[in-house]
């Protein structure tokens, strides 16, 4: 990390995972995409965000004006507890930390919102330019490793950016292949929602229906791959994206991004978001061919009646890693 020098009116953003917390100090002249320091670091190392954020400023003289923080987990009266990890993070606590600075705490999906206005062609992979209404709302679907759901609406020429619990409701299947596995799901689970077939956590289940009742059978090397494996979800994306995927494999996520494209596509009724869909989290960015072949999209448009619809609405893949980040940086500067 640079030393950001002496200075007033500093802004500190900050993107609060489970995995890594990423920091980025700057001024308000020089923007978000200039940061005069910034660093990631392994969430899990520390005992608090507090921790992170002495060591992030450890010999910066800098005075903190503004903090703005996007934490995964829903932020209510000020405070958040961090999916997977046992950390509470609250406003006060973190205005004492950074001297009095002004702090604003937003759901990470909300953060991520927030940067939507302010993409670059570089921050994005498009799988359908389409004919974007520039006043129709925007839906923001995130995979990772749950399913973050957030939308922006245009009041007075201005996005802004709202959270969304919508990952949790309930799956609806569209084929019987699906209704089969709501039914092998229910049996589980008192409430199966998008979040248990569509992220991080829905690729295993997905995986496991489909091997546990013959319809495709797992090939040894997945066993020994699988075995013991904390995390099975990059295996199984692995292995699907390679030249020579298994059968269990290439169904699991076909059945993955026949799902997403649903959902994403009942996003835009909902919402009447026509101004474009943006897929983030961890997922789409390491299965981009698979959602570039017309998978997705066939499955996005088919809503029968009103498939007319979603044939306009752009749809955007959030490549840039730093999303989130941006998104609590262009927060403050908003606010």
């Amino acid at each position: 990390m640079t030393d950001a020098g002496t200075g007033d009116g500093l802004i500190l953003a900050g993107d609060i995972g489970g995995t890594k917390t990423a920091l980025a100090l700057f001024s308000r002249e020089m923007g978000p995409r200039n940061p005069l320091a910034a660093a990631v670091y392994p969430s899990g190392e520390y005992t608090s965000l507090g921790a992170i954020l002495s060591t992030f400023l450890d010999g910066v003289d800098a005075k903190i004006e503004q903090g703005s923080f996007g934490v995964a987990g829903p932020v209510e009266e000020g405070r958040a507890t961090i999916t997977n990890l046992a950390w509470e993070v609250n406003v006060k606590q973190l205005s004492e930390a950074l001297g009095g600075a002004s702090i604003c705490l937003l759901n990470d999906l909300e953060a991520m919102a927030s940067a939507i206005p302010y993409l670059e062609p570089g921050d994005l992979d498009t799988l359908s330019a389409g004919e974007p209404d520039p006043e129709g709302a925007i839906a923001v679907l995130a995979p990772g490793t749950g399913l973050g759901e957030a939308f922006l609406v245009n009041v007075g020429g201005r996005y802004t950016a709202h959270p969304s619990e919508g990952g949790h409701a309930d799956f609806a299947p569209t084929t019987r292949l699906q209704c089969d596995l709501l039914g092998y799901l229910q049996e589980q689970y008192t409430h199966v929602s998008y979040e248990w077939v569509c992220s991080g956590v829905g690729l295993p289940n997905i995986y496991r229906f489909l091997r546990n009742t013959g319809r495709a059978e797992e090939p040894d090397r997945m066993t020994k791959a699988l075995a013991g494996a904390v995390d099975p979800t990059p295996i199984i994306i692995g292995d699907a994206m390679s030249d020579d995927p298994c059968e269990l494999s290439a169904m699991t996520l076909d059945i993955f991004i026949n799902i997403l494209g649903a959902e994403a596509g009942n996003m835009v009724l909902r919402l009447m978001a026509t101004g474009g869909v943006y897929l983030g989290g961890g997922i789409p960015p390491r299965i981009l061919p698979a959602l570039e072949d017309g998978r997705f999209l066939r499955a996005f448009r088919n809503k029968g009646r009103r498939s007319d619809v979603l044939m306009g609405v752009p749809v955007h893949i959030l490549i840039n890693p730093k999303t989130g980040l941006l998104g609590a940086a262009y927060h403050a500067l908003e606010g």
